[in-house]
């Protein structure tokens, strides 16, 4: 069975987190949608782009800040997830849709943004993995509430990999999230608790170093 590890991607090389990023609309994105504060495509160069996420996530360091996870299946990198304190993200508070901020006095709350999964290891469980990864690297750096955005889409219906970038719900639920609000048709806030914080309520919510696993595959 392939043994997946993780390590924190200013623990990872360079290499590593390019070769992972080589893929889909990562390869233009590059995990900036959420650190512009306006439009990601107007805003913004390639070359920008490339150069903020190798500056965020400080690859070749041992401590410091970092901005995601770099998950590894018999030791090749094939996965990435985005992590962070929520206030790294300029896009969440700028934009429009408050649900992207619920609860702005909370304190000590990481967003978890993005998935990304190389060809040849998608439909492979890797993002599985990887959201529980978020929870292991949460408690290590003292998180006290882990935050995602995923998408659920209707019964029946499908979504392109891309647009599961942000996560699909039941890949969280396995993690141990819940859901805290339903905004739109297909969009979720989850909350993952860490420790004995405590959380506000769903009803309240909608108002207002590495690790080594060996799971079943799962999709996506």
């Amino acid at each position: 069975m392939p043994e997946f590890t993780w390590l924190p991607a200013n623990r990872a090389a360079t290499e590593d987190v390019e070769a992972v990023f080589a893929t889909g609309g990562a390869r233009k994105c590059r995990c900036q949608a959420l650190k512009v504060p306006g439009w990601i495509w107007r805003d913004t160069t390639q070359e920008e782009r490339d150069a903020a996420l190798l500056e965020q996530t400080a690859c070749g360091t041992t401590t410091g800040p970092t901005s995601g996870l770099i998950g590894y299946v018999d030791g090749e990198a094939a996965g990435w997830v985005a992590v962070e304190p929520r206030e790294n993200y300029p896009r969440l508070w700028s934009r429009k849709q408050a649900w992207m901020r619920m609860d702005p006095e909370l304190q000590g709350v990481w967003s978890v943004t993005c998935f990304v999964v190389r060809r040849g290891w998608r439909q492979s469980g890797l993002t599985y993995e990887l959201a529980t990864a978020t929870v292991e690297y949460g408690t290590q750096v003292g998180a006290r509430v882990l935050e995602g955005y995923p998408i659920d889409p209707p019964p029946g219906k499908s979504v392109i990999w891309d647009e599961a970038s942000v996560g699909l719900v039941q890949v969280f639920l396995e993690a141990g999230y819940e859901v805290v609000a339903s905004p739109t048709l297909r969009r979720r806030v989850v909350r993952r608790r860490l420790g004995n914080n405590s959380l506000p309520s769903p009803s309240q919510a909608a108002i207002s170093s590495g690790t080594t696993s060996t799971g079943s595959p799962r999709e996506p």
